[in-house]
């Protein structure tokens, strides 16, 4: 049987289990159905997530409720909203990626949605003005990595990551390493 043969049902499924972007339907911030997409993303088996909150994707209790009151609010106004944020993956690892939901229930925008998540591996918060290594080695800090685990990754000395390091916390305005996460995961919600 060829996709042109399949009846309307088993297509929309199709096209929404095979599509070629991460997608998550929540309901009052439960996971209700993911696709393929978002199992690759996060780690997380599609049986493990559906049934699940969204809070098992965030780093941290703040960030989950940080943004679901400013999706809250912004949502009660409009059907639609983006940001940028920190989320985990299954084995622990901090992303940095593009949210995008749509409220399909405008009078309680909570109970039914749709999400799309685009990773954005080169990019993290207020980071307009770090350098593409800086950026790196920020990726690696957040992730808790130490100067001699960073440098090894990237193929440089622990000395330069450090000097990179020291760049990144003068540029976004933080004294030290516990500063730079909490700026890079918390502050820039």
């Amino acid at each position: 049987m060829s996709y042109h043969d399949l009846p309307d049902e088993a297509l929309n499924l199709t096209g929404f289990m095979d599509a070629p972007t991460a997608i998550m339907v929540t309901s009052n911030r439960t996971i209700l159905r993911v696709n393929t997409e978002i199992e690759l993303l996060f780690g997380w088996n599609r049986v493990d997530l559906e049934g699940q909150t969204t809070r098992l994707l965030y780093p941290s209790s703040i960030d989950f409720e940080k943004i679901g009151s400013r999706w809250s609010r912004w949502l009660q106004n409009r059907p639609r909203y983006e940001d940028e944020r920190f989320m985990q993956r299954k084995n622990g690892e901090i992303i940095w990626v593009r949210a995008r939901a749509r409220t399909l229930s405008p009078g309680d925008p909570f109970q039914l949605m749709v999400w799309t998540f685009e990773h954005l591996k080169d990019r993290v918060p207020s980071s307009s003005a770090l350098t593409p290594k800086e950026r790196e080695v920020a990726r690696h800090i957040v992730n808790g990595h130490t100067s001699k685990e960073i440098g090894q990754a990237m193929g440089i000395s622990p000395r330069t990551v450090e000097v990179h390091r020291a760049s990144i916390m003068r540029k976004l305005g933080v004294h030290n390493a516990a500063e730079l996460v909490t700026r890079m995961i918390i502050a820039s919600y």
